[in-house]
């Protein structure tokens, strides 16, 4: 497997033969170069949605329409976008879990944000925020998507459980470092913890070092923009 960090909460996850983007913002991301668009988005199979602000569904539709893939998400924005917007959906909802193959599930859990757009009439509610785990290769990866430290992360580490995070930490709209540390030692037993939603604006966390410092002994790495980071098979 391969996770490739887009910037901010986007990534290109590459597993067998399908290449997941997920929330793939590149329309004004100052941290992903216009050149290498193309080359993040070149063979995706699917499109995974975990919430409608921008940062994270600017380019779905766009994408959806231009690669002529499925967006997989919540399945009342799913099901609108079906209908109305002439894209290909896979709409489902917490608790619920969907096969993208023969080897690969996802998995739609709770997150603790908000899901909304902004209209002339003033925000409108794009479906409900989520998370995901996604079951390929013999690993579980938690997909938080954006969120805080939350009770539910209990019972998700028990049931699922996960060996992999991907943790937005950026602090202001989601935990910050600290907290997702904290989320990681109490509910999580990770091998390997990826931040995200970082280091894009000022007002972010621009270091993991905090997240680091409070897991020792896990492999806490920070990822590089179009860098891939290898997870072999289990």
């Amino acid at each position: 497997m391969k996770i490739i960090w887009m910037g901010h909460g986007s990534f290109r996850i590459e597993t067998g033969d399908l290449v997941l983007l997920l929330d793939p913002w590149l329309t004004g991301n100052p941290v992903l170069p216009e050149d290498q668009h193309e080359t993040a988005t070149a063979g995706a199979t699917h499109l995974i949605l975990t919430h409608a602000h921008f940062d994270h569904v600017a380019d779905m539709l766009p994408l959806a329409r231009k690669l002529n893939i499925p967006v997989v998400g919540q399945y009342d924005l799913m099901g609108y976008w079906s209908e109305h917007k002439g894209v290909e959906t896979v709409g489902f909802n917490k608790g619920g879990t969907v096969a993208l193959s023969e080897t690969v599930k996802l998995s739609m859990v709770p997150a603790s944000h908000s899901s909304t757009f902004g209209t002339d009439t003033g925000p409108r509610t794009g479906g409900s925020e989520v998370g995901f785990m996604l079951q390929a290769e013999g690993h579980t990866v938690y997909l938080s998507g954006d969120t805080d430290i939350m009770a539910d992360m209990d019972w998700m580490a028990d049931y699922y459980n996960p060996d992999i995070g991907i943790l937005s930490a950026g602090g202001h709209f989601t935990m910050d470092m600290r907290g997702a540390a904290y989320a990681a030692k109490r509910y999580f037993n990770f091998k390997t913890v990826i931040p995200c939603h970082y280091g894009t604006f000022p007002i972010l966390e621009q270091s993991a070092r905090d997240l680091i410092d409070g897991l020792p002994g896990v492999d806490v790495v920070e990822p590089q923009v179009m860098q891939a980071i290898e997870i072999a098979a289990v």
